[in-house]
Order: structure tokens, then sequence, then C-alpha cells
């Protein structure tokens, strides 16, 4: 049975030229299509189990190397488009039309929290962040000239009805070495905010440190703060700055590199970096004394 439905199905076979249909009596028809090949080129089978490579080795690449590129002619009333840096600069007008119909309303160059871009500063959550990730913001460093020194971070408490309330104490020297100095102190709940707050009230209180040219005092000077007495001395060139505590931290951001200083008093470092400056203030020029006196330079060294 299976040879006698074999040799139906060839006897039923019909060729043509470029189609080729099998035609059954029981099955739908088939189409078959030969596709012909260029009557230049005789390919080369090499086959395998899985894939069928088609070699062609009438192929001359010198021709295909040398042919020449012959494009279409543009059809009539052809406008080329102009250069995307041709013509006049767009207004900022346009500009913000063209945002508002890409991105919406808010790309337009109007913020939805007005022009203040501390705005959320103020509406952060004093317990935990309000930034990305749960993080309060942080701020930047004010970049004024002025180098920042903690002296002393300690930890204090008040008392009140409910109980004790922990906070921070930080005290810190700015100076920008060139004669301009100061020390502050505050309070926060955080070191960070209170050395913060601290170079704030440093840079609201500065001194001017009157200096020779060979970077010290011009003359001796004393200065007490409470219970705090400070001594400064001048030095000659390559002795250093010889003092210890916040005497030595005041005097370095002041930019004094020969001088002596002496804690006589408490040992308390506010008071002392306080005292220092007291003694510094003392401290005057013997160009002003000679203005002042009405004398020549010359006359105060005899």
């Amino acid at each position: 049975m299976a040879t006698t439905s074999a040799l139906s199905s060839l006897s039923s076979l019909s060729l043509h030229n470029t189609t080729s249909r099998i035609t059954t009596s029981s099955r739908p028809t088939i189409s078959f299509s030969f596709l012909k090949r260029p009557s230049s080129l005789t390919p080369l089978k090499a086959s395998s189990d899985q894939t069928e490579t088609i070699f062609f080795e009438d192929q001359n690449p010198e021709i295909t190397a040398n042919a020449v590129f012959d494009p279409p002619s543009p059809p009539e009333g052809f406008v080329p488009a102009p250069y995307f840096d041709e013509g006049a600069d767009e207004t900022e007008a346009e500009i913000a039309t063209a945002y508002e119909e890409l991105y919406g309303p808010a790309y337009s160059g109007e913020s939805m929290l007005g022009k203040d871009v501390n705005v959320m500063d103020s509406k952060l959550k004093k317990g935990g962040g309000g930034g990305i990730g749960g993080q309060k913001p942080k701020k930047e460093k004010i970049r004024d000239g002025f180098e920042e020194r903690v002296v002393q971070v300690r930890r204090v408490t008040k008392v009140v009805k409910g109980g004790k309330q922990l906070k921070f104490r930080a005290i810190v020297v700015v100076g920008d070495k060139q004669g301009n100095v100061g020390v502050g102190c505050a309070k926060a709940k955080e070191v960070v905010a209170a050395v913060q707050k601290s170079a704030i009230d440093a840079r609201r209180n500065l001194v001017q440190v009157p200096m020779t040219k060979y970077l010290t005092f011009p003359h001796r000077s004393e200065g007490d703060y409470g219970a705090a007495k400070v001594m400064l001395r001048p030095a000659s060139p390559g002795t250093g700055v010889i003092a210890g505590g916040a005497v030595r931290i005041v005097l370095e951001m002041a930019g004094v590199e020969n001088a002596l200083g002496k804690q006589l008093g408490s040992n308390n470092a506010l008071n002392n970096a306080r005292a220092t400056l007291a003694a510094v203030q003392q401290m005057r020029q013997f160009k002003d004394v000679a203005l002042e006196r009405g004398i020549p330079m010359e006359e105060l060294w005899k």
C-alpha cells in the first residue's frame, strides 16, 4: 500500500519553468519556487551536518574594489534641508516653549519651589533626614580663604524639667595665616553642626595680629581672660612657635612663625585662646606709635 501511494503521488507531479506543484487526491496543494542563479557565478557547495556554505569563485575582487558609486539624481522640486547651525539663535522664550512641549511645564524655567534653592532645608524633619535615602543634605564648606582648626569638642548637659539634654560644644579657631585670626564657640546636638556653628562665630570675631617682616611680634605682651593668663614674647628667625595648647593653634592660624608663648593661669582651652587674642590686641606697630606721637621712628630706638 505504501508503494502504491508513492507511485500515485509521483504520477500526479507536474513540473513548470519556475514553479512545481505536488497535487494528490488526499493532501492539499504545496507549491515550490526555484530561483534562478546568475549565470556568471559558479557556486561551490561545502555542506556539513547543520549548515550549508556557498562560495563564488568567479567573483573578481578588483572589479568590486574599483566600482564607482553612482547615486540617484534628486527628484524635481527637491530642496535640501538646512544645517542645524545655520540661521539665527533661538530666544529664551522659544527654548522654554520647546522644553514645555517635550517635558511639561516643570522644565520651562520656573521651579515649582520658587527661586529659593534652600527652601527645602526648612522643611526637613529634625529627627530624620529628608534628603535622598533618608540622609540630610550636606552643606558645602565655606571657601573664603580661611582655614579651620578644631581645638576641643566636649559633651555638655543641660538639666531641664524632663531630664537632661545632651549636646556637643566645639571650639574652633579660623585664620588666613596672614594676620587675621578668630576664636568661636558653639553648641549643637551633633558634632558636625557644632563645628560649623563655631566656625561661623569665629568669622564674626576676627582680630588683626601685628607682625614684623620676620613673622614675629613687635614687642612683648600679656593678656588674661577669666582665670587664664597668657604671656607672649617675640623670637628671632628660625625659632618657630614655642607654645602649647590653644595658644599654639591661635598663633599658627594667625601666621606667626617665630614666637614664645606660655600659659600662666588656668588650663581651660577656651579661656586661653581668648586670652591670646586679648594679648595680641594690646600690641602696636612701631610706625603707628611714632605717627601718633608725631616723631620719626628712629627716635623710638634711642
